[in-house]
């Protein structure tokens, strides 16, 4: 398996974009045990970082909105699919 960026220093575009190449590479059944289960391994914590950095964006967003008179107020959201079944 080639040398992996740290995921902290990571945009949330490249996390996203290594984490569906991963899932890909799995699916294909055409990787060797050992690289199977590094895959897996770095996917978990591709996915882990990718949720935490959504809570944060929409905790953020949530301060953000303010009610007409200009007091902060928090509306209710969608909650993000916290699902482990990727759309990939």
């Amino acid at each position: 398996m080639a040398e992996n960026k740290k995921i902290e220093d990571m945009s949330y575009k490249e996390a996203s974009q290594e984490l569906e190449l991963i899932i890909r590479n799995l699916e294909s059944g055409d990787l060797e045990l050992e690289d199977s289960l590094a895959s897996y391994t770095r996917g978990v914590e591709l996915l882990k970082s990718l949720r935490e950095r959504l809570a944060t964006a929409e905790q953020k967003v949530s301060m953000l909105v303010k009610d007409v008179d200009g007091a902060d107020a928090l509306a209710a959201g969608e909650a993000a699919d916290t699902s482990d079944d990727l759309p990939f």
